[in-house]
């Protein structure tokens, strides 16, 4: 890249709304219209529970009991001033049951072990955050040539000759020869099977192809955008990695779900929740074993490549999704806040037959 270099920057959501649909990429990031977020409710309060975690983390606190107490002091802090309507008394102290419960599956499963790889960590690094919420960590990345067999949508002209994509963690710890990112989400109900496979060969990277593939059925933006996410977020890590002169550690990318129902249980006569808390490693999911037993660094030339060529149309334009609107129109419409504005969609439902 020559010096001076135009650079464009995009958000990791941003990809995830493209591989849904371009022409959602365009109104809502683009032409910035307002889709609206049935989910912000849950966004609201997992924001409580990363608020709450990352302030008692950055208390110093190690133990589990004096961890626990910083936690829950913040959590009500935070919970006093919340005002979302809830439908009763009795619905907002259940959601607080909820969160708490929460809470103390992520100190047992894993808050107490995080705190102290932190404290490790820092007293390695030369200096910098290492706790969020929301630590920023980007990844810049050179733009495809135009004639290396690119799609229709990278010709268009763009001044950038690379695209930063920003990304964000809630906190970093140190695990024996690794640093760990960790954030924290609603669910993990977007990684699909990503969730349940623990290496690229075979399921995984079949997925990821197919996606790709023209000539085939699947349709799976969630899981793609994931595999995009791990990719920015280890890149991103190693960077910080540096910068903190931190030597030749690997890194690696965990996900921890605050608003999965799926694993508790409520207890109405004596009024108490329980929950339990997954922790998924995506790290290994990702890394190619051929990719990294020619460079011996965690990475994976597949993803990496489309994710650069998918950047690259956004920066670009235009947003056609007709090269595979069949399957956008089956799988993205039907939950699509647009369809009142997309000519896509429009004319495919006002087109006549014969």
């Amino acid at each position: 890249m020559s010096d001076g270099a135009a650079t464009a920057r995009l958000a990791v959501d941003v990809l995830r709304t493209a591989l849904h649909c371009p022409r959602r990429y365009e109104f809502a990031h683009v032409h910035g219209l307002d889709g609206g977020d049935d989910d912000s409710a849950v966004e609201d309060r997992v924001a409580l529970l990363r608020s709450a975690i990352c302030d008692a983390l950055r208390s110093g606190e190690t133990d589990r009991e004096s961890l626990g107490d910083a936690a829950r002091d913040r959590l009500a802090t935070l919970w006093n001033d919340y005002d979302e309507p809830f439908h009763s008394v009795a619905q907002r102290r259940h959601e607080r049951r909820v969160l708490e419960a929460t809470l103390g599956a992520y100190l047992d499963r894993v808050g107490t072990d995080h705190a102290a790889g932190i404290e490790r960590l820092d007293a390695d690094a030369v200096g910098g955050e290492l706790i969020g919420p929301e630590l920023p960590v980007s990844s810049t990345i050179e733009l495809p040539e135009r004639n290396e067999g690119a799609e229709p949508a990278l010709e268009a002209e763009t001044e950038a000759e690379a695209v930063t994509i920003d990304a964000t963690v809630d906190y970093v710890y140190g695990d024996g020869s690794s640093i760990v990112g960790v954030r924290f989400v609603p669910t993990l109900a977007p990684l699909g099977r990503v969730r349940y496979r623990s290496e690229w060969e075979g399921d995984v990277a079949d997925l990821f192809t197919d996606h790709f593939d023209r000539d085939s059925d699947t349709f799976e933006p969630d899981p793609i955008g994931s595999l995009f996410e791990t990719a920015v977020i280890l890149d991103g890590l190693r960077d910080l990695r540096d910068r903190l002169e931190l030597g030749d550690r690997t890194c690696r990318y965990v996900q921890i779900p605050l608003a999965d129902r799926s694993g508790t249980s409520v207890n109405w006569v004596r009024d108490t929740v329980e929950t339990s808390l997954e922790v998924v490693d995506l790290t290994d999911v990702y890394v190619d074993h051929h990719t990294y037993g020619m460079t011996h660094d965690h990475r994976n030339e597949t993803v990496d490549d489309r994710l650069a060529r998918v950047a690259s149309g956004l920066i670009s334009g235009p947003f056609d999704p007709s090269d595979r609107w069949d399957r956008i129109a089956e799988h993205a419409c039907p939950t699509c806040d647009y369809t009142v504005c997309c000519q896509d969609y429009i004319a495919g439902e006002v087109r006549f037959d014969g």
